[in-house]
């Protein structure tokens, strides 16, 4: 197992992220993951919503038993934690699971029932961004599965960039993908996916906050359907 033997201050990683980011532009999703293992060795590792394991199976063709980080919010679906334990036990990877410092009935005695409802943005950072930033804590890279054709807010999604917030550098290794990219590729490797994505749903977070998408809205437009909040907290 390799792991980022070379100390790197922020600015250096901030610099090795923005060159990375220009030079792997058009390369393929392996090429991309094959440079974050290679420089970060044990210290890159991939988050998964469990929307579907396509990052999570590419990066375990590339390093077998790389880590996985799954939030479990206490909210999910069924469905998502069905694909959690499914891909935990399909693929070559190592599934962590973070949860919230709060179970969702302690969170309700503090702050009063139905968070979500009142205060969207409190119940993200209390249930999602906290428990990432501490789940992060011993990597210096972290993948992600982010799209530049999933919303316009994505649309300039870097394939490698910094994350300013958490001091990282942040790997998007199939931000050029579109659908049809994803749809071919679970096809062609048998990928697994959340069987909600049959249901209507295009894009998959906890249940309280997400509903199937209409005929032409975007992938993104079934999360905190009619607020003004598009994302969590995690990507911005």
């Amino acid at each position: 197992m390799t792991t980022d033997q070379k100390p790197r201050t922020d600015d250096e990683l901030r610099a090795l992220a923005e060159r990375a980011g220009r030079e792997l532009e058009n390369a393929p999703a392996l090429e991309i993951l094959r440079w974050a293992v290679d420089t970060f060795g044990a210290g890159f590792c991939v988050t998964s919503s469990m929307e579907d394991a396509v990052v999570a199976h590419l990066a375990s063709r590339v390093r077998p038993g790389v880590d996985v980080v799954f939030l479990d919010t206490g909210y999910h679906f069924p469905e998502t934690i069905g694909t959690r334990d499914a891909v935990a036990a399909v693929l070559d990877v190592d599934v962590i699971t973070l949860t919230p410092r709060q179970t969702v009935a302690e969170q309700d005695a503090e702050y009063g029932p139905r968070l979500h409802d009142r205060d969207p943005d409190l119940c993200c950072a209390l249930r999602k961004v906290r428990p990432l930033e501490k789940g992060l804590e011993d990597y210096r890279a972290w993948a992600t599965g982010l799209r530049r054709d999933e919303s316009p807010t994505r649309a300039n999604t870097p394939v490698v960039g910094w994350d300013e917030k958490r001091r990282k550098v942040k790997v998007s290794p199939i931000a050029r993908w579109t659908q049809d990219d994803v749809d071919a590729y679970v096809t062609e490797h048998g990928v697994l996916t959340n069987p909600l994505l049959m249901d209507g749903y295009a894009s998959i977070g906890c249940a309280p906050c997400t509903r199937r998408v209409l005929e032409g809205e975007d992938a993104r437009a079934g999360r905190w359907a009619g607020r003004a909040k598009t994302e969590c907290g995690l990507h911005g």
